[in-house]
């Protein structure tokens, strides 16, 4: 594969979405417009900002992603040596001024939180601070990863912050610890076997998979306590803790097999996502 492919395939085009919409989402029903703020965050959240998330993974898990079955693909790619270096270099020359144009249509509130946002990116991956070796901490940081676009384009477009949209925000947060918790029960054995530590390695698979069951149901709960059409968003999660709820008592010998629940989660996300976008065009048409 060719440079720019593996450097495609590396930025995870199947997730571009889950980090431009709540961007972008969160932008346009504050301010009802479509402006340069928001073409310039959305394309920056769309593939700059994943090139760096997931390209910066791919170049410091390398030598655990060597022994990962599903890796070299959609699910991850497994990059070549010899472009790691360029891999850092193209996701550095993609955000930047991406970065100098948002804070200069932003405010020191606006700069606050996209510098967790991007720390956070850096952070999860990158060597002497990888987050995502520090059980617990890795599915927060990973969760900073979708929630924190959210939070910018609230921050960016003025938003007022109510006790609903912290609770909308809450759920979000919750949603992707639960993600991040269960997508790492499929590599507890290539994690173990790289050296690395996860949530998943640390606690186990069953514990981990019985944790995100209830961040999920917490995450449902909590859209109950916002206005309507909030509380039928609840719905949306029931499917995550059904396909998770199949591998409740999964074996840390049989942890490879949750990644049959993760390919579902992939496609349920869009399905989620049309939901989730059909109750704020209510929402935004009604208000």
């Amino acid at each position: 594969m060719s440079t720019l492919g593996q450097l495609f395939v590396s930025s995870r085009p199947l997730s571009w979405i889950n980090t431009a919409f709540p961007f972008a989402a969160a932008y346009l029903l504050t301010t009802g417009r479509i402006d340069v703020a928001f073409i310039v965050g959305t394309i920056y959240f769309l593939i700059p900002y994943n090139l760096a998330m997931y390209g910066i993974n791919d170049v410091f898990d390398y030598e655990s992603d060597l022994r990962n079955p599903r890796k070299g693909g959609v699910e991850g790619a497994l990059l070549d040596p010899s472009i790691h270096r360029t891999t850092i270099w193209a996701a550095a020359i993609t955000n930047v001024p991406f970065l100098v144009v948002l804070v200069a249509l932003g405010s020191p509130l606006s700069w606050f939180v996209l510098a967790v946002s991007v720390f956070a990116v850096i952070a999860y991956s990158a060597k002497g601070l990888r987050f995502k070796e520090k059980p617990f901490l890795d599915s927060v940081t990973s969760s900073t990863h979708f929630v924190s676009p959210a939070v910018y384009g609230l921050v960016l477009a003025g938003a007022t912050f109510t006790p609903a949209l912290g609770l909308i925000l809450a759920s979000f947060f919750l949603w992707g610890i639960a993600s991040h918790a269960f997508g790492a029960v499929q590599d507890v054995i290539a994690d173990r076997e790289g050296g690395l530590d996860s949530i998943a390695t640390v606690i186990g698979a069953r514990a981990t998979v019985q944790l995100s069951i209830v961040a999920y149901l917490l995450a449902g709960l909590l859209l109950l306590g916002t206005d309507w059409p909030g509380p039928l968003a609840a719905v949306a999660a029931l499917p995550y803790v059904i396909i998770t709820a199949q591998f409740w008592r999964i074996t840390d010998e049989t942890a490879e097999s949750a990644n049959r629940g993760w390919k579902r989660f992939l496609l349920l996300n869009f399905v989620a996502g049309a939901i989730v976008t059909m109750l704020m065009i209510y929402w935004a048409i009604n208000r």
